[in-house]
């Protein structure tokens, strides 16, 4: 593409933006207006509206001096995981989970503090509501959601706990910071975490990471099951092994499917 064509139609403002929230990342979590500017070849004066735009929109908080994005960055990558390709590729491996397991699997990704879900099969009702999807549950008391919280790097959990308010939603639930770092590092040296009644009386279930083709965690998937018919003991025995399963095959599917859609 020459660049009289890009100029027709190119919107530089976006390109700005776009640079402006790139110019973050684990080793800069934090930059003042200085640091946007040079990372990013804008003058102080176009660095600092884009920053206060991002900042009215969400994107990002600032102290006064340090700006910082905000997790509803997040919801970028969600707009893309949740707008074709995961959900189509994982429905069919949770028909083949559930069938082989003979209990719900669904699969989440992580947005701001809650985990949403993006595909789900229903063998039967356990929680007091109803889950489909595009439902929100707190990311700390599921799952899904510590498979999802061991995938995050260092800042980016430090972030989560500093803006989450752990309520105790059962007497299982855990609410104490420290005790949840050392469940996600467990999960971290796992690869895989089973939650038990954190959420809901009753609701037991094991989760599992989807990982992209650089190793990153994109999102989560899982099998859940009445406590009052399977033991822990069971569900690691017996499902653990078809979950981790089911997750290898749709990571190798997703593998695939950019360059597959990109042919059609």
């Amino acid at each position: 593409m020459d660049n009289e064509e890009r100029a027709a139609h190119h919107v530089q403002s976006l390109e700005r933006g776009l640079a402006v929230i790139r110019a973050f990342g684990a080793g800069a979590p934090e930059l003042t207006l200085s640091d946007v500017a040079r990372a990013t070849g804008l003058t102080r004066a176009a660095a600092r509206r884009f920053l206060l735009t991002l900042v009215d929109l969400g994107y990002v908080r600032t102290d006064g001096k340090y700006f910082s994005l905000t997790a509803r960055v997040l919801e970028l990558g969600y707009s893309f995981l949740s707008s074709m390709t995961l959900p189509e590729v994982a429905q069919p491996h949770l028909e083949r989970l559930s069938a082989e397991v003979r209990e719900s699997s669904s699969v989440s990704v992580l947005e701001g503090t809650d985990i949403v879900y993006v595909a789900r099969v229903a063998v039967s009702r356990i929680m007091t509501v109803s889950i489909n999807v595009g439902t929100r549950f707190p990311a700390y008391a599921t799952s899904m959601g510590h498979v999802l919280l061991a995938g995050l790097d260092a800042p980016e959990l430090e972030k989560y706990l500093a803006e989450t308010r752990l309520d105790r939603l059962t007497s299982h639930t855990l609410t104490e910071p420290e005790a949840l770092r050392a469940e996600l590092e467990a999960v971290r040296r796992l690869g895989w975490a089973l939650v038990d009644q954190e959420l809901e009386e009753g609701l037991r279930s094991i989760a599992a990471p989807i990982r992209d083709r650089q190793g990153r965690v994109v999102a989560a998937v899982n099998v859940s099951t009445h406590a009052s018919r399977t033991t822990r003991e069971q569900v690691a025995e017996e499902m653990l092994p078809r979950l981790l399963a089911t997750a290898r095959r749709i990571e190798g599917d997703l593998a695939h499917a950019p360059q597959a859609r990109r042919r059609g």
